[in-house]
């Protein structure tokens, strides 16, 4: 019996349109153009280079507030550049879809940053101009300081937020997948008939959080829904993924990614979808060398370079507590744990020893996605954590382009080898790309509100 083929594995290239993403300090090198994120120029190379360089997607982050509580405030963030200042990821995409054929472009955007009725014609309006290659990545925000810009007393509870994430999708799902019909738009130019009205519908959707009588503003692009990325980790965000993410983000070991696959593949078996309906993308920063050796110095040059604040300021904010009142230099030892908070604790306690600093802590933030090696160490690493049950990676960049460019060169062309990375690319959305099919499956809920789909009929305009 021959033995199965290989998985193939798909890659995203990750960034974000700010100054500095995830490894704080390094914006000042020679070697990367970062600082000209406001510019066009950096954009259209990368994503250039992806294209060629058959990468999936371009990953956009983004967030809508400040990390504030460092230090009592955003001082440390905006000297460093860390995620402020920060600018729309989405206004990018056209611009770097009209020099590439096949690149893909996932953008972040929070269920409370946008009405939903609006943010759907956007979503269709890239997804035109694409020609099929979007994604987004759902998020309900965590910083503090964005719900107040939003209008917000304070940030609505963990689970809350899903909640209203959940009717979010639903306004959604009946605008993009419901309310035209794919025969509505006839271009009829003998009859004066652009498109027949009794095939376009409102939706009279009527939920928890939101009351939308539709119909949706645009005609029905190549993908309707765009590719639905997400990237929550708690109990709750694992079943909102479970129930509406076609590709999950996740940071963990290889043994952990186990249990998380397991786990969301099982919930979404409740939900009627099958396990191959997710895919799971955890993230890896490649420092790639010719040999382990010239890698390994590479790796170190670039830990050394590395701001110990910016990682502090960022792990502050992720983690809800000021480590601007410890001493970044002290060995976590040395402090009285039953004196810490329990996330302080919680953090300290992930120390691999206690002559570890919170500053040591930082730097591991940074750098806990580092895979370093020659191309064949790299491209087995990959392949187990394939076996474990990833079915592609984020690219995380420490230099851009070079990061990328690196791995191109290098690693790509050995997992080519191997079969675990497409060699060519071919026409497509960015879901026939990931999944063989342009549209939501009908084992998607998103499918369920389909006409003659089990999800009712929606109103026809009179």
């Amino acid at each position: 019996m021959s033995a199965a083929p290989p998985k193939r594995l798909a890659f995203n290239a990750f960034s974000m349109n700010c100054v500095s993403h995830i490894h704080h300090g390094l914006w000042g090198r020679p070697d990367t153009r970062q600082m000209e994120y406001n510019t066009l120029d950096p954009w259209l190379e990368l994503a250039r280079i992806l294209d060629k360089g058959c990468i999936d997607a371009l990953f956009l982050a983004d967030v809508v507030g400040l990390y504030d509580n460092y230090r009592g405030g955003p001082e440390t963030s905006i000297r460093e550049g860390m995620q402020v200042p920060v600018n729309d990821p989405m206004l990018l995409i056209p611009a770097m879809a009209a020099v590439t054929e096949h690149l893909g472009f996932a953008f972040t955007s929070s269920v409370l940053s946008e009405h939903p009725y609006i943010f759907a014609r956007r979503l269709s309006t890239l997804d035109h101009l694409t020609r099929g290659r979007v994604g987004w990545n759902i998020v309900t925000s965590y910083l503090p300081g964005a719900a107040r810009n939003l209008g917000l007393e304070e940030l609505p509870r963990h689970d809350d937020r899903y909640e209203r994430a959940d009717d979010y999708l639903e306004v959604l799902y009946k605008l993009l997948e419901a309310s035209w019909d794919d025969d509505a738009v006839v271009g009829d130019t003998a009859r004066g008939v652009y498109a027949e009205p009794g095939r376009v519908h409102t939706i009279d959707h009527v939920g928890p959080y939101y009351q939308v009588p539709g119909p949706h503003l645009s005609e029905p692009s190549p993908q309707r829904t765009p590719v639905l990325f997400q990237a929550g980790s708690s109990d709750r965000g694992r079943e909102f993924a479970a129930r509406h993410a076609e590709a999950m983000f996740v940071v963990s070991n290889r043994a952990g990614l186990a249990k998380i696959v397991a786990d969301v593949r099982a919930r979404a078996a409740r939900y009627g979808r099958r396990p191959e309906d997710i895919k799971f993308f955890p993230g890896i920063t490649p420092i790639v060398g010719g040999t382990e050796a010239e890698a390994r110095a590479k790796e170190a040059e670039l830990r050394e370079q590395l701001s110990i604040e910016g990682g502090l300021a960022h792990m502050s904010g992720s983690i809800g507590a000021d480590l601007g009142e410890l001493d970044p230099h002290r060995p976590i030892g040395s402090y009285d744990f039953n004196a810490m908070t329990g996330l302080l604790k919680g953090l300290a306690e992930t120390a691999p020893d206690r002559s570890w600093t919170f500053g040591d802590l930082a730097k591991r933030q940074m750098t806990g996605q580092f895979l370093v090696g020659s191309p064949e160490q790299i491209a087995d690493r990959l392949a187990s954590f394939a076996e474990a049950g990833a079915d592609g990676f984020n690219l995380v960049y420490t230099t851009t382009p070079g990061t990328f460019v690196d791995f191109i060169d290098g690693v790509a062309p050995e997992l080519q080898r191997r079969g675990l990375m497409r060699a060519e690319n071919e026409p497509g959305t960015l879901r026939d790309r990931l999944f063989g099919h342009p549209r939501l499956p009908d084992t998607h809920p998103g499918a369920h509100v389909r006409r003659g789909n089990g999800g009712g009929r929606p109103a026809v305009l009179s």
